[in-house]
């Protein structure tokens, strides 16, 4: 089994074209730690999963300092939403809309991720 991201940037309720780029066998997440993964095109996601074994990959680069470190972040829930916390400036940024929570105005990319091992 391997997991894959989009390779589309999209808002977390839209589909998108189906281009998936595999990263990572899916053993190589613990939850509460991150693992980044360059693509293609030199960007880098962020990949983490929840207790629950869902999947989710952000972009990794911090928009505040420009240091590609937020899947070095921690992870937690705020209001029942996971986030990962910058380790930089401890902003948190969800992890399903990649909004930072604690400036709505800033965000990064989020990715939809499968499992090509299930189709899933």
């Amino acid at each position: 089994m391997t997991l894959a991201v989009e390779l589309t940037e999209h808002a977390p309720e839209q589909r998108g074209d189906g281009h998936w780029f595999p990263v990572c066998d899916p053993s190589a997440l613990v939850p509460g730690r991150g693992v980044a993964a360059l693509l293609p095109d030199g960007g880098q996601v962020a990949l983490f999963v929840d207790r629950a074994g869902r999947p989710y990959a952000i972009g990794n680069r911090d928009p505040f300092t420009g240091a590609y470190v937020l899947s070095r972040g921690l992870t937690g829930s705020a209001d029942g939403r996971p986030f990962v916390a910058s380790p930089l400036l401890k902003q948190r940024f969800d992890l399903e809309t990649g909004t930072c929570l604690d400036d709505p105005a800033v965000s990064v990319p989020v990715y939809r991720v499968r499992d090509l091992g299930t189709g899933a």
